[in-house]
């Protein structure tokens, strides 16, 4: 049993290495924007990276910026949508419907997956499901947490135009 255990320890932390390497990464900026697309910006502030946020183009600040306006983050005091000036490599497209792909893969053991939580998507990897349940662990903050599926989907990279998902590996679990 405590060969097993060392094993599930060794694979979280050879996974957490990647997340981390992915996170800590600033995105390909293989496309430009225009007033009124929608994208996710992925935070690159301590304590939130790993996390995208969905947001509209306001405007190109030049060649390297973007002024954009979140959907779920609010100013201090809560009474209308952030905007901010973020750089061009923080910015990626909207990946595809999250809900549609759920349902037709299996969820593994050790999938990097997103979480959405806290206003954005949290970049994670499953550890475990009790019930209907998966346990989900952040490498960046060091947190694990139980979701149920309808929060998650499966992670994706934006490189070279397109979307790529990272490789699948496990146990299959059933979604629901």
């Amino acid at each position: 049993m405590a060969h097993l255990e060392e094993q599930h320890q060794s694979r979280i932390d050879m996974m957490s290495k990647a997340i981390k390497s992915i996170a800590f990464k600033k995105q390909q900026t293989t496309k430009t924007f225009q007033k009124g697309d929608e994208v996710e910006v992925a935070s690159q502030e301590y304590g939130f990276i790993g996390s995208y946020y969905t947001a509209t183009i306001v405007s190109s600040i030049g060649a390297y910026h973007y002024k954009v306006k979140y959907k779920t983050l609010l100013t201090n005091d809560q009474s209308a949508p952030l905007e901010e000036i973020v750089t061009v490599s923080e910015v990626r497209p909207l990946p595809p419907d999250p809900h549609e792909i759920m349902l037709k893969n299996n969820v593994r053991l050790y999938n990097m997956i997103d979480v959405f939580d806290n206003d954005g998507w949290w970049f994670g990897l499953i550890t475990g499901k009790i019930g209907q349940k998966y346990d989900v662990y952040f490498p960046t903050t060091g947190d694990e947490i139980a979701y149920p599926p309808d929060v998650l989907r499966f992670h994706q990279e934006w490189s070279n135009g397109k979307w790529i998902f990272l490789p699948r590996q496990g146990k299959i679990f059933d979604l629901y």
